[in-house]
């Protein structure tokens, strides 16, 4: 039993050493918590666990404390896959829930699992979910003052279960000042990907994530016989030729954790029950 999690990049926000070692005790408490969780449930409800302890803090972009968009509006999305089953799920631009990410859960039933905008609210409400803004002041200062943030902010997490089983779940509040309408990474198989040979939830600019079928490619790759290190290597190298923004976590069916970023620095931390690894 593994997990690793991630929260976005260091530079989306406020870089002072008090804000840095904020992230560091929370990454490091939502993995223990994630893994305990773990202990008991599958894969695939743990990684919808983390990343709603991560929806729900507001140091990181996704649910509480998502950015703003250019018409003064929050528009989340979110993404949950199942290695085993190979079935993914999610929301595209959901207004006014906490959790995206138990949306994004709840669809894996449905023969229609990726719904965008009005529907996904519609559905969210039929199915229980009450409405909840995730706006905090920051958020709406940095708005009212135009900041923006550089748009790398996602969360997620990846874990292996007791029964070999992989899943991964990923999260966002949006790059801020963004377009209406813009869809993200998260939601696609660029960003949120996982097979019965390896998971990976991706964070960083959405479009050249996309462009790099990053998750998708890693996943491909070790697949077909790279070590989850190579796979990650080549990828990378890859995204190098568009100049991407990106950063990405993964676990292969081995229970081998590995991570990588284009740019300083991807905010991550995992744990094995014994031993963390928390980002510098």
């Amino acid at each position: 039993m593994k997990i690793i999690i991630h929260g976005g990049f260091f530079s989306e926000s406020s870089q002072s050493n008090e804000v840095k070692l904020a992230k560091q005790n929370s990454l490091k408490d939502i993995a223990k918590k994630s893994y305990e969780f773990l202990k008991d449930n599958s894969a695939f409800d743990t990684v919808a666990y983390a990343v709603s302890l991560l929806e729900d803090d507001e140091l990181y972009n996704a649910g509480i404390g998502s950015q703003i968009q250019s018409d003064g509006v929050i528009r989340m999305s979110a993404a949950i896959m199942n290695g085993e089953t190979q079935k993914m799920s999610g929301v595209i631009n959901i207004q006014d829930v906490k959790n995206p990410i138990f949306v994004a859960k709840e669809l894996i039933k449905e023969d229609d699992r990726v719904l965008g905008g009005n529907g996904a609210k519609i559905y969210a409400a039929e199915n229980g979910f009450e409405d909840f803004s995730t706006e905090i002041p920051q958020r709406r200062k940095e708005y009212e003052e135009k900041l923006k943030n550089g748009g790398k902010g996602t969360v997620g997490a990846v874990a292996i279960d007791k029964h070999g089983k992989l899943a991964v779940a990923t999260s966002t509040g949006g790059k801020g000042f963004e377009i209406p309408g813009r869809i993200s990474d998260s939601a696609t198989v660029a960003g949120n990907y996982a097979n019965q040979f390896c998971a990976v939830s991706c964070t960083g600019v959405g479009e050249d994530i996309v462009s790099n079928a990053t998750a998708a490619k890693i996943v491909t790759r070790v697949t077909d016989g790279l070590t989850i290190e190579n796979a990650f290597d080549r990828t990378f190298e890859e995204l190098k030729e568009i100049d991407g923004f990106a950063g990405a976590i993964g676990i292969d069916s081995e229970g081998n954790i590995f991570h990588q970023d284009s740019y300083p620095t991807m905010v991550f931390a995992s744990f094995d029950g014994i031993d963390f690894e928390v980002f510098e």
